[in-house]
């Protein structure tokens, strides 16, 4: 039940100017991304700004993710809640429209223990019959997956991955070690992708791809065809974009550099807000640098 091999992008959530969800662009950003060699489509993550998102809101930008992939590649449904029959709801909802799996984050906030953790995802895994990414990244939820969590819930049918957006490489060796062949590993941190992929990983779910998917597919490409040196060169040179990428809290940045590459991304949902101009320069810098803008 592998979901896919190398840059599946974190895909934001363009907006209109009145807030609500701007579906041509949408399906704009998509074609763009498919049409750059991106391999996968995660629709509705922390970058697609789901925690403020309507569960309508939600289920209707999956639907039309859905449309505009039209089978081109994997479509992936952020889920998860810190409320288990929610969350459940959602994955329901989600495999209703079409999707191909789902990204299903730790609950957050009341968060659970390990023995918590393991009757969610068992609880998610059985609502649904697709295949499951499950998504470690204690920085925005503060509840990390631990490795053996991992190996228990390995011998789930329909858990397939795991998202390790822990930035904790020494936790990627252990899980890598314990399950084997058992678990897929995707980075979850663009500055992690090649040690990632040198543990077994099977490759990413970028934000940097939102603007720069085809490097960020030959990156993961590169290094599992072999050319590694070929795939460090462009880890490397990505490292100021990313750094500027992540200035400020995720999606706000790579929003903004949308917007300057005339993607129409819009603005955000509050709590997040625009840019300081300082940060914003920085950005703007890196990208020049890069290549993306004039």
């Amino acid at each position: 039940m592998a979901l896919f091999t190398g840059s599946g992008v974190a895909i934001v959530t363009p907006f209109k100017e009145n807030g609500d969800v701007n579906f041509d662009a949408l399906e704009r950003m998509i074609d763009f991304q498919i049409e750059n060699k991106t391999d996968a489509i995660i629709i509705c993550g922390t970058t697609g700004e789901a925690s403020t998102l309507t569960d309508d809101e939600q289920i209707d930008t999956i639907a039309c993710a859905v449309k505009a992939a039209a089978g081109r590649v994997p479509v992936i449904a952020g889920a998860g809640s810190n409320d288990t029959r929610h969350g459940c709801e959602l994955c329901k909802r989600s495999e209703k429209v079409g999707v191909d799996g789902l990204l299903i984050v730790t609950p957050y906030y009341n968060k659970t223990t390990q023995k918590g953790l393991v009757e969610y995802y068992k609880a998610m895994a059985g609502s649904v019959e697709l295949p499951i990414i499950m998504y470690s990244v204690a920085g925005r939820t503060g509840l990390n997956i631990a490795p053996s969590t991992v190996k228990e819930l390995s011998g789930v049918d329909n858990i397939v991955a795991i998202k390790e957006a822990s930035g904790n490489i020494s936790q990627v060796a252990q899980i890598a070690a314990l399950c084997g062949e058992s678990i897929d590993i995707y980075s979850g941190n663009d500055d992690q992708i090649l040690p990632i992929l040198s543990l077994g990983g099977k490759g990413v779910i970028s934000v940097l791809a939102n603007v720069a998917p085809r490097v960020t597919h030959d990156m993961v490409m590169k290094f599992l065809g072999g050319d590694t040196e070929g795939a460090k060169e462009l880890q490397l040179k990505s490292i100021d974009l990313i750094n500027g990428l992540f200035i400020e809290v995720n999606p706000i940045p790579v929003k903004a550099a949308l917007n300057m590459m005339g993607m129409n991304a819009g603005g955000y949902r509050a709590p997040l807000t625009t840019m300081t101009e300082t940060n914003y320069k920085i950005l703007e810098k890196a990208m020049k640098s890069y290549g993306l803008i004039g």
